[in-house]
């Protein structure tokens, strides 16, 4: 390494005689005396490293063919030469930085490689002793976690290194472990004193192991087991916070990494983490208070690292937007400062313009910490208190003074502004300011507001705390809505559903827009508010980034399930996600269609698209289950096919499933597996397991009911139906109920090839000639038994009765079979009939209509509400955006007229096919 030729700049000597005497020492012209010149003229400390280490100094940085990470890395490797290494590192990583050759991250992370080899070189040598007398195993599973900035290899040039040290007792007696951990305790003693034992060669790394849990009254080693437990049970979040940074730093890295690994679901929650704010705002705080760091900024004496608009806020503010949001996106999941403020920005969760502010005040803070301690190798964070002081600084740094209190205040108060109002909760709207509006008063609802401090969501002080911050917002806004005494009673049915309130609460404070979302909801969709009262958690995916984005397709939507299927090991924990996952889009289609981002016809392509994905994820997972035990599906293997309205390609909110699962053994008589299944059985269990994963109530929830009544047969039909068995009863043996059916058939998942098959069979006996007035009189005659079964209520009822969306839908499917078409979408069969143009219209015009004010009741009605004239203004007014009427009178009225039409037109058709017999 030439390192004369990599020079870009030099700090300016305070001291030109000491500076001169190192260039004389070492005999240097050029700009290397210039390095030294200056770095030696500045640090009494790199002064007397450069003379006692003249010869290494010289052999090094002008060895033309030796980069400098080659001489770093000859050191650190043998335990008595580790205090003389630990200053040649010192003196080289100065130089280099002095020097502008490395960039700030080159430097912390030679300083942190070379604490890793020392770390690991004076945990073997004391491990030595008792590995040879067979009182430990050569391998004893023992490692060292790397804590702070250790971790994350932002070391600074005169840092503690933070530790915690483990060792895995899986497999291990309760007897051997604690001999084992009495044996590593020994040796760990003396490897710390190894490096951090001042003598007259200095010392290596001063060493922290405060940072392991429940440091007052544990050992200095701990079982992973026992950590485990203790991050399980009591960890808080300030450990979730320094775990974000932890790295395998020395020992046993495969063991190491299997402890960090199974702790991640501590560290990363699932969900959005905004009580975190509060948490990170209370240490920032006890910090200050600790530390006196209270009051304005003011540069002479202020703490670089721990001060107001210093380093910690920095780390603070990129590691609580990681908490909130690493454990939904692991891209967020860096341990490093810099990489983190990118990784966030890149995922929407902070601007641009902020990451770079505090990127660069990041880069200035750290490049003065280090000239700090550079001056007497001493772990310091303060800035000088004197003229005298900040001008050694100012030339070390090589600038002027008045440039270096300018860079100085602007990049304190600079990170002040973007962090500070993110930690302070937001103050609460001054009671003045809502004089004027007495229906914002907070004494409105009072009889339903009394009741809240007993719901399960406010039984700790701090739920109470925080959400007395947001709920004047809150009452505000319900008291404005159109119906304020109904937004309320809907609001509190939500609040009574929360199992707990803490994030929630935090979350409305950090994001108040959440509460002006979720008081929309209370007023306009009841059902909706009591779901989320059940299911909050789906607030995330508002706050995750594409919230509002255009809606992505069933491809995208399965393969984006798949992948984090796939990501996950466990059975349990993959239904887990899927229910999540699916709850969040859910919700997603429900709050564009309420602010009028979709249609009533775009919904319900959304809600089937989402159904369809989720069995296109899932399917090939519970097969996969399944085949652990009794092996991989025989023959061909299965498709799923969709019935009724998923099959056509539209769903409501509250939709189930029908499905029919059919498979092909080809010759096979049995599955292959650790438990085979004759063929027939296998496919059973198999329906009989895809049915569970759908619709099991777990503590995520289920995902969707499913009907499986239009397989062959029906009830008294076997769940699984093979293909052959498929083909021979539609083509001979179904009732003409079962072929209107299977106009709507679609095979949506499984094997591609039996799918093709099922389609085939499906189009061939659509096509088959069947008697037209047979065909007439039985759906006469099922008409009748539904109509008798479930009459209708009129009024806003859009599902049930003559002419309303049920039966209309059977009218277009006797459409689609009279024509022998394949068309399954509603308006497509009615297309294909033999009507005339205006009553096709007059058709479609009718269950655009139905269809619109089947998925707004289905929407804000809870499910138990079957009549929906109970709908208040709010919903009401949502129903006539959408169907373009001016009164619900009038929309009755419309419905009505259409529907008497519609059953009309229906019994006319029958009658015409009957009469052409």
């Amino acid at each position: 390494m030439d390192l004369a030729r990599s020079i870009t700049r030099v700090p300016s000597p305070v001291d030109a005689g000491r500076g001169q005497e190192a260039v004389a020492a070492l005999g240097l012209t050029g700009p290397f005396a210039d390095l030294v010149r200056g770095t030696a003229g500045c640090s009494s400390y790199l002064h007397g490293l450069l003379l006692k280490e003249r010869d290494w100094v010289l052999r090094t940085c002008q060895a033309p063919d030796e980069p400098p990470e080659q001489a770093l890395s000859a050191l650190g490797q043998d335990a008595p030469m580790l205090r003389r290494d630990k200053g040649r590192m010192a003196l080289l990583v100065a130089l280099l930085d002095l020097g502008g050759v490395w960039p700030l991250e080159e430097v912390t992370g030679a300083l942190s490689d070379f604490a890793d080899r020392a770390l690991d070189t004076a945990m073997k040598d004391a491990l030595a002793k008792p590995q040879s007398q067979g009182k430990l195993p050569q391998e004893p599973g023992l490692f060292a976690i790397g804590m702070g900035k250790l971790g994350a290899r932002e070391l600074n040039y005169s840092s503690d290194i933070d530790l915690v040290l483990l060792f895995e007792d899986r497999g291990l007696s309760a007897v051997d472990a604690a001999e084992h951990r009495s044996q590593l305790i020994r040796a760990m003693r003396q490897a710390m004193k190894t490096l951090s034992e001042v003598t007259s060669e200095g010392y290596v790394f001063r060493t922290d192991l405060r940072l392991r849990p429940d440091a007052a009254v544990t050992p200095i080693v701990l079982t992973t087991g026992a950590a485990e437990a203790y991050y399980e049970s009591v960890g808080r979040t300030w450990e979730r916070a320094a775990y974000i940074k932890a790295r395998v730093a020395a020992g046993d890295r495969a063991a190491g990494a299997r402890f960090l690994t199974g702790l991640a679901p501590f560290i990363w929650r699932r969900h959005l983490d905004f009580a975190t704010i509060e948490d990170a705002h209370s240490m920032l705080l006890k910090i200050r208070e600790h530390k006196g760091l209270y009051g304005p900024i003011t540069l002479p004496g202020h703490d670089m690292k721990l001060g107001r608009g210093g380093i910690r806020e920095i780390e603070f503010f990129a590691q609580t937007h990681q908490l909130i949001a690493g454990g939904r996106n692991g891209a967020l999941r860096e341990r490093a400062t810099r990489p983190a403020l990118r990784a966030l920005a890149k995922a929407g969760r902070i601007d641009e313009a902020k990451r770079a502010t505090l990127d660069k005040a990041y880069l200035s803070h750290r490049e003065i910490e280090h000239r700090l301690q550079m001056l007497r190798d001493a772990q310091t964070h303060s800035l000088p208190h004197s003229d005298e002081g900040f001008a050694r600084l100012a030339a070390f740094m090589g600038l002027e003074r008045a440039a270096l209190d300018t860079r100085l205040r602007e990049t304190l108060e600079a990170t002040r502004a973007c962090t500070e109002p993110f930690f302070a909760p937001a103050p609460a709207p001054a009671p003045a300011a809502r004089v004027k509006e007495p229906a914002a008063s907070l004494d409105f609802g009072r009889d339903i507001t009394d009741r809240w401090m007993r719901y399960p969501a406010m039984r700790s002080e701090r739920a109470v705390r925080v959400f007395e911050r947001v709920r004047p917002r809150l009452m505000e806004r319900l008291s404005k809505a159109r119906e304020p005494e109904r937004a309320l009673h809907h609001f509190d049915a939500f609040l009574a559903g929360l199992p707990a309130g803490v994030q929630l609460f935090s979350l409305f404070e950090a994001n108040p827009d959440l509460v002006d979302l979720v008081a929309d909801i209370a007023a306009i969709a009841p059902a909706l508010a009591e779901y989320l009262g059940r299911n909050a958690q789906v607030f995330d995916a508002v706050l995750d980034g594409g919230f509002f984005a255009p809606w992505p397709g069933k491809v995208a939507l399965a393969q984006d399930l798949s992948e984090k299927l796939a990501a996950l090991e466990d059975y349990e924990g993959r239904l887990d996600m899927a229910r999540i996952w699916a709850k969040e889009w859910h919700f997603r289609i429900g709050v564009h269609f309420l602010r009028a981002l979709s249609t009533a016809e775009e919904a319900g392509a959304h809600y089937a698209e989402l159904a369809e994905a989720v069995i296109r994820a899932l399917f090939p997972v519970v097969t996969e289950q399944f085949a652990l035990r009794h092996g991989a599906p025989p023959g061909r293997g299965a498709a799923i096919v969709a019935m009724g309205s998923l099959g056509a390609g539209r769903a409501h909110p509250a939709s189930d499933l029908d499905l029919i699962l059919i498979y092909d053994a080809a010759e096979e008589t049995a599955s292959k597996g650790p438990r085979p299944l004759a063929v027939r059985p296998y496919y059973a269990r198999l329906t009989q397991a895809f049915i569970t994963a759908l619709s099991a109530q777990t503590a995520r929830g289920r995902l969707y009911e499913v009907d499986m009544r239009l397989r062959p047969s029906g009830r008294n039909g076997p769940l699984a139906t093979s293909l052959p068995a498929f083909e021979a009863y539609q083509s001979e043996d179904a009732w003409t109920w079962e072929h209107l059916a299977l106009t709507r058939a679609r095979p949506i998942a499984g094997d591609a090839a039996v799918m093709r098959s099922v389609e085939r069979v499906r189009c061939d006996v659509i096509a088959q000639e069947r008697d037209a007035g047979q065909t007439s009189k039985d759906i006469a005659a099922m008409r009748a038994r539904i109509f008798k079964a479930r009459p209708g209520e009129g009024g806003l009822a859009a599902k049930d009765g003559p002419g309303r969306l049920q039966d209309l839908e059977l009218f277009a499917q006797s459409l689609a079979l009279a024509a022998k078409s394949d068309a399954r979408a509603l308006g497509d069969q009615i297309a294909a009939g033999s009507l005339s143009e205006e009553e096709k219209g007059s058709l479609r015009a009718h269950e655009a209509l139905l269809w619109h004010v089947r998925v707004v009741t289905r929407l804000v009605l809870k499910p138990a509400a079957s009549a929906p004239d109970v709908l208040g203004e709010a919903a009401a007014e949502l129903l006539l955006r959408e169907t373009g009427l001016t009164s619900q009178s009038a929309l009755i009225s419309a419905l009505e007229d259409g529907s008497k039409r519609c059953a009309k037109l229906f019994e006319s058709n029958l009658a015409g096919e009957q009469g052409a017999r």
